[in-house]
């Protein structure tokens, strides 16, 4: 009897929840950048491409009263907005991973002090917070809460929801969100994960990419085009109120050898 061996496609990678932060900063002589970090040519997702900051979420990542630490959130209604009514503790957790994964990466963080000013970071003390982030979360909560400060998320404005291709062995669920960068302080890579910062328009990111001369993953150049053109940091971020939010679950299609990723809406979807 013969016996024939049959190919079993492996089931998709269950994606990880992650956090996204679009950081707009407007400039002295008018129109404003957006920050860009190149993430370590040894990483295991990204290695090498210019991204925004963010990262991967944890299920422990944050106490019981995180909502309580938090501007403007009421826990309901942030989970509403990202359609997780059903899960709102993981709702919650895109806010403010979205605000600390940024924290740890660049050392931008978006909060307020007791007396409602705009958080100061630069002292050699928030440094070590930062080194001890990377290996354990609660040292971030060790901050806020020794601190006393608030997180901002009433300034996050959520504006798109982007899912890594099914056939791609890391995958993420990833939530993005955008804010002006706080007054006062400046963007400092960690020099772990992070190998370079870069300030640059949309536009001129955009053109980077297209001549080769900065390598932008496919949803970060599709979040850039949402801001290209507008004049200043505050008129990008109005243009994301009201806009509808689909999840976006790209395909890698090959074309004659070539790479092409498709979206919804796109032809070979």
């Amino acid at each position: 009897m013969a016996h024939y061996a049959v190919s079993v496609k492996p089931s998709p990678v269950t994606p990880s929840p992650a956090a996204t932060l679009v950081l707009l900063r407007d400039r002295a002589a008018g129109g404003f950048d957006t920050l860009l970090m190149q993430r370590h040519l040894k990483s295991k997702f990204a290695a090498g491409d210019f991204v925004f900051p963010g990262g991967k979420l944890h299920a422990d990542d944050n106490p019981e009263d995180a909502a309580a630490w938090c501007a403007g959130l009421e826990v309901g209604r942030a989970a509403q907005v990202l359609g997780l009514a059903h899960a709102p503790r993981t709702a919650l957790a895109y806010w403010i991973g979205a605000i600390r994964e940024t924290f740890e990466e660049v050392g931008v963080l978006l909060a307020r002090d007791a007396d409602g000013r705009p958080a100061r970071v630069s002292e050699p003390r928030f440094a070590e917070y930062r080194r001890t982030c990377r290996t354990d979360n609660r040292a971030f909560w060790s901050m806020v809460k020794t601190e006393r400060f608030t997180l901002s998320t009433d300034r996050l404005v959520y504006f798109a929801h982007w899912v890594t291709p099914e056939d791609l062995p890391l995958r993420f669920d990833t939530r993005f969100f955008a804010a002006q960068m706080p007054e006062g302080q400046d963007a400092i890579g960690d020099d772990h994960e992070v190998i370079a910062l870069r300030w640059a328009s949309p536009r001129e990111a955009l053109d980077a990419q297209r001549a080769d001369e900065l390598s932008l993953r496919y949803p970060t150049i599709r979040n850039l085009m949402l801001f290209d053109g507008a004049a200043t940091a505050a008129e990008g971020l109005r243009r994301l109120h009201g806009r509808e939010i689909p999840e976006v679950r790209p395909r890698v299609l090959i074309e004659d050898g070539k790479r092409r990723v498709v979206i919804p809406g796109d032809s070979g979807y």
